[in-house]
C-alpha cells in the first residue's frame, strides 16, 4: 500500500508511474489504460470531527489506478457515559486533482474497512459521497450494521460505468470526498457504549479510491 503524506495546508503527492499494458477491452467498456503522466492531488481542506489537523493523509498509487486516504481519530461512539455529539463523526476532503492532459477520470470504487462494537439494540452506519465542485450530480452509498456485533466491518461502494460521475474535460474541478460514521444507542442498556471507527490493526484505517480513466474528446 502506498505510504501517506500528511496533509497540512496544500500539500501534494506526486507519482511517476510506467504505462500499462494495453486492455483491449478498453474498446468496449469505454475504459482506457492509466495515463503515464505524473497525477498530482493537492488537499486544498480537510475538515470534521472525524480528521481533526494532522490525522488524516493521502497518497497516489504507482500505477495510477488509485489513491489511499488514511485517517488515525475517526470514531464514533454512543451509550453509557459517551459525549452527546460524539454519536457522529465526519470528514470532508476537498481535492484539487491534475490530472495528464487529455484524460479525464471518475472514482469507480471506493474500499473502506474499521471495527465496531455494537450493544444489543444498537445500530450504526457508514456513510459516503463524492462529488465534483459545481456539479449537481452526488454519488452516495450508506453501509449499515446491526447489533450485537462486536468485529472488524469492511464495506466496497462500485459504481456502474454508466453511471460513474466524470471530471469535466478541460476545466479544473475540484473533487470532494464526504464520508461519515454514525452510532445510534438504540434499545441497548443505557449503560452500556457502542462505537464505530474507520481504522485498522495498527490503528490507521486505509481507505482506497479506486480510480477509472477515458480519453477527453479532441477539440
Amino acid at each position: 500500500m502506498a505510504g501517506g503524506l500528511l496533509m497540512g495546508g496544500a500539500v501534494a503527492a506526486l507519482v511517476t508511474a510506467a504505462l500499462p499494458a494495453h486492455n483491449p477491452s478498453t474498446a468496449t467498456t469505454g475504459f482506457v489504460d492509466p495515463p503515464p503522466d505524473k497525477i498530482v492531488i493537492d488537499v486544498a481542506t480537510v475538515n470534521g470531527s472525524g480528521c481533526p489537523a494532522g490525522t488524516a493523509a493521502v497518497a497516489v498509487s504507482e500505477d495510477n489506478t488509485a489513491f489511499t486516504v488514511t485517517y488515525s481519530a475517526y470514531l464514533a461512539q454512543a451509550g453509557g457515559n459517551s459525549d452527546p455529539t460524539a454519536f457522529r463523526k465526519n470528514c470532508q476532503l476537498n481535492l484539487i486533482v491534475h490530472v495528464p492532459q487529455g484524460f479525464t477520470y471518475a472514482i469507480a470504487s471506493a474500499d473502506y474497512r474499521g471495527f465496531a462494537s455494537l450493544q444489543p439494540g444498537a445500530t450504526a452506519v457508514q456513510r459516503a459521497s463524492y462529488y465534483f465542485q459545481g456539479s449537481s450530480q452526488t454519488a452516495f452509498k450508506n453501509h449499515p450494521l446491526t447489533g450485537a456485533y462486536n468485529d472488524n466491518w469492511q464495506a466496497t461502494d462500485v459504481t456502474d460505468w454508466a453511471q460513474l460521475v466524470w471530471a469535466p474535460c478541460g476545466v479544473q474541478r475540484n473533487f470532494n470526498i464526504n464520508t461519515e460514521i454514525r452510532v445510534d444507542a438504540g434499545t441497548a442498556s443505557p449503560g452500556k457504549v457502542s462505537f464505530m471507527t474507520m481504522d485498522s490493526t495498527d490503528g490507521d484505517i486505509s481507505t482506497v479510491y479506486h480510480v477509472a480513466w477515458k480519453e477527453c474528446p479532441r477539440t
